[in-house]
């Protein structure tokens, strides 16, 4: 395999910077902090390695008139087709944007993109306790988060790690591997599927013009590098795939729509399942509830408050039933 070339996705905050500079063994400051695509090339492991890291278009945060461009523009940076897409999921919030990421690559690649060609990257796992491996930690308490990992055929990795460079260098290699591996174990070369294909035959046509122009211009023949350069400009000239966002992306209801008197609701049940999952904010269950009472108000407010308080000394006597236990 002479280029892996990996897709690295995630919300807003999850740590995609990170991934792309550990993967590549870059510094911080080395890393192109431009908010659209970016691309990036380097040898991993003996292997050519090419990252490219996209924006959270699959959140409600992205303007719906730029969604489009950053979906056509990383599809056309990763053609002729990527051997994974590397998601990252911090494993200090809810899985419900993931969820939905997960859903739409089904929309948009059908649904070997997930089952086959995704490798979920957890990432914030310092907020784990030490003596707690991941692997306890997504079965003891976070079954959303279990189940993406069985959406993705049980391929799931972390970059992040307590040990020195060696260590670092050493998960990097077992990500490459497992991308391989997941090859492998499709039948193909590449992640491959019809809007891949008009990526790559737009990426392809508008090459060969801008190399004729060349040729015309300098009256000599391209050469392989000056080839590559054209093929890198090439794909960042493609911006307006055919994607249907329309239908995969609906517009959200007015404030006037029957549907948005389910905000309250909705927005109490994302709290309810911070609290039930996240060990880390048992020390501010009193500050949550009294936030919660004072956002919403009445009697309604000061139940939610009192459950939110609730559930997170639940999850604060487990902690100390542990303790005591070991």
């Amino acid at each position: 395999m002479s280029d892996l070339r990996l897709v690295v996705l995630g919300r807003t905050g999850a740590g995609k910077r990170s991934a792309v500079c550990s993967i590549l063994g870059l510094q911080d400051c080395e890393q192109d902090k431009d908010p659209g695509c970016s691309k990036h090339r380097g040898e991993v492991a003996g292997r050519q390695v090419v990252v490219v890291s996209s924006p959270a278009w699959f959140g409600s945060e992205c303007d719906p008139s730029e969604r489009r461009r950053h979906i056509s523009s990383f599809i056309a940076l990763s053609s002729p087709g990527p051997h994974a897409f590397l998601l990252c999921v911090p494993v200090n919030q809810p899985a419900d944007g993931e969820t939905k990421a997960l859903d739409v690559l089904t929309e948009l690649f059908g649904a070997s993109a997930v089952s086959a060609n995704t490798i979920l990257l957890f990432t914030h796992t310092e907020e784990l306790e030490e003596d707690e491996p991941l692997e306890a930690y997504l079965a003891t308490w976070r079954k959303d988060l279990q189940e993406l990992v069985e959406r993705c055929g049980d391929r799931y990795h972390t970059l992040e790690t307590r040990g020195g460079e060696p260590e670092e260098r050493k998960v990097v290699e077992e990500l490459l591997e497992k991308v391989e591996q997941a090859v492998t174990e499709s039948g193909t070369r590449h992640f491959s599927c019809p809007l891949y294909e008009e990526a790559e035959e737009r990426v392809r046509a508008r090459q060969e013009e801008m190399a004729r122009q060349r040729r015309d211009n300098d009256q000599a023949d391209v050469t392989e590098e000056e080839m590559e350069a054209v093929r890198d400009e090439a794909e960042r000239s493609v911006d307006d795939l055919n994607v249907d966002v329309d239908n995969i992306f609906p517009s959200p209801p007015s404030p006037s729509s029957p549907s948005s008197s389910s905000f309250l609701w909705g927005l109490w049940e994302k709290l309810a399942g911070w609290m039930t999952w996240l060990p880390t904010l048992v020390r501010r269950e009193a500050l949550l509830g009294a936030l919660v009472g004072l956002f919403v108000g009445g009697p309604f407010g000061g139940m939610m408050g009192a459950t939110v308080g609730s559930v997170a000394t639940e999850v604060k006597r487990r902690k100390t039933e542990k303790t005591k236990k070991t």
